[in-house]
């Protein structure tokens, strides 16, 4: 089973480096966001800090659902996800490497550049590590729950904007505390419990998000 999840892993990895546009594009959203802030609000230093989780962490939401159109689309259009529907392997176990892959590609590039943007904002080194852990948490948490979305709108028209419709009321629980841990952390208060929620998350939709992604593709297969 380590196998066939690697194996997925790595050929979404490949079909990502020959595609590179489109994951070049989210990174590139990610940033114009986050850097046109700070030009629209001025360069007062208290303000940037005060805003930085919350920015940082609606742009990294907001790149997450940009990336969600390719996740089965190739797939669904060449014939290969009815491949892997008729395969003896655990389709559950395929949809959790497509998942994995696409933070891979996603929320791994977003995580390692909030760093950065930690410096740009101003914020101090203990609130740069919380955003850092925050995202590392929490942005596999939006690719597992994006791909419920992406599995039910997949093949209808206008589905990019049924997948926003859908992921967003699922996705702020997450924004609400990504930021809330740094927000605590700057303000001197406990954050622990934050990134422990987040952990739950992560958890709970590692264990319950491929099943229904897994039902959502049977669905719009057929």
């Amino acid at each position: 089973m380590l196998r066939v999840l690697l194996q997925v892993i790595r050929r979404d990895l490949l079909l990502a480096v020959r595609q590179k546009a489109d994951v070049l594009n989210t990174l590139f959203f990610f940033v114009v966001v986050v850097t046109m802030v700070p030009l629209g609000i001025g360069p007062e230093p208290n303000l940037l800090r005060a805003i930085a989780p919350g920015v940082v962490w609606v742009a990294a939401l907001l790149a997450a659902i940009l990336s969600l159109a390719r996740l089965f689309a190739n797939d669904y259009a060449d014939g290969t996800l009815e491949q892997m529907l008729l395969s003896s392997e655990p389709l559950t176990l395929i949809v959790l490497g497509k998942a994995a892959a696409h933070w891979l590609v996603t929320g791994l590039p977003l995580t390692v550049m909030s760093i950065v943007f930690g410096v740009v904002f101003d914020l101090g080194l203990q609130e740069t590590g919380v955003l850092v852990v925050s995202l590392l948490l929490g942005t596999p948490v939006l690719s597992l729950i994006g791909a419920v979305g992406a599995a039910l709108t997949l093949g209808l028209r206008g589905g990019g904007v049924l997948t926003s419709l859908l992921v967003l009321p699922l996705y702020i629980p997450v924004l609400i505390f990504g930021s809330g841990a740094v927000g605590a952390a700057a303000s001197g208060v406990a954050y622990a419990a934050y990134l422990l929620l987040l952990g739950a998350f992560l958890l709970f939709a590692s264990v319950l998000t491929p099943w229904a992604v897994a039902l959502a593709l049977r669905i719009s297969v057929e």
